[in-house]
C-alpha cells in the first residue's frame, strides 16, 4: 500500500513538473530566441547579414527585446514575422521587423530608425529611415511595412 502511495505521489510530481515546463514554453517564437533555438534560422540569418555593411550588433545577433512572432502569408509562401527592438525603451527609435520563411531558408528584415528626441507631436513615419535587409522583393517589403503599421504607437 505504501508503494502505491509513493508511485501516486511520484506521478503527481512528474505531471506537475511537466506542467511547469509547458507553461514556461508558450509555444510562441520571438525573434531574439530564434538564432539560439534552431541552427537553420541562424544559417539563414547569417547568410543575409554577412552581405550587409554597418549593421548594429543587436541586429547582427537578433538580440534585444522581442514580441511574439506571427505566421503571415505572402505570395503563397508562409513566413514567421515579428518585431525586435534594441531595448524596450528605445523601441520607437530603433526597431527591426524580421521575417523568416517556414522552411527556414530565407530571411528578410526592415531596420527602422527614428531620430532620438523627436517631439511627441511629430509623426515617426515621416521622420523614419527604412533599410531593407536580405533584398526583399516588393511584396515582402509591403509585408514588413504592414507589420510595422500594426504598432499602435506608429502613425
Amino acid at each position: 500500500m505504501s508503494s502505491l502511495s509513493f508511485k501516486t505521489i511520484a506521478a503527481a510530481l512528474l505531471l506537475g513538473g511537466s506542467g511547469l515546463v509547458i507553461a514556461a514554453n508558450d509555444g510562441q517564437s520571438r525573434a531574439n530566441e530564434l538564432l539560439s533555438a534552431d541552427p537553420q534560422y541562424r544559417e539563414a540569418w547569417q547568410s543575409v547579414v554577412k552581405k550587409e555593411e554597418r549593421l548594429p550588433e543587436w541586429v547582427m545577433n537578433l538580440s534585444g527585446t522581442a514580441e511574439q512572432m506571427n505566421a503571415v502569408e505572402e505570395d503563397g509562401d508562409k513566413y514567421l514575422v515579428g518585431p525586435l527592438c534594441e531595448t524596450a525603451d528605445t523601441c520607437l527609435n530603433k526597431r527591426l521587423i524580421v521575417a523568416f520563411s517556414y522552411d527556414k531558408k530565407d530571411a528578410y528584415a526592415m531596420l527602422v530608425q527614428v531620430p532620438a528626441g523627436l517631439p511627441a507631436d511629430k509623426s515617426p513615419t515621416r521622420h523614419a529611415d527604412y533599410r531593407f535587409i536580405g533584398k526583399p522583393d516588393e511584396g515582402m517589403q509591403k509585408l514588413l511595412m504592414e507589420q510595422l503599421k500594426k504598432d499602435p504607437n506608429w502613425y
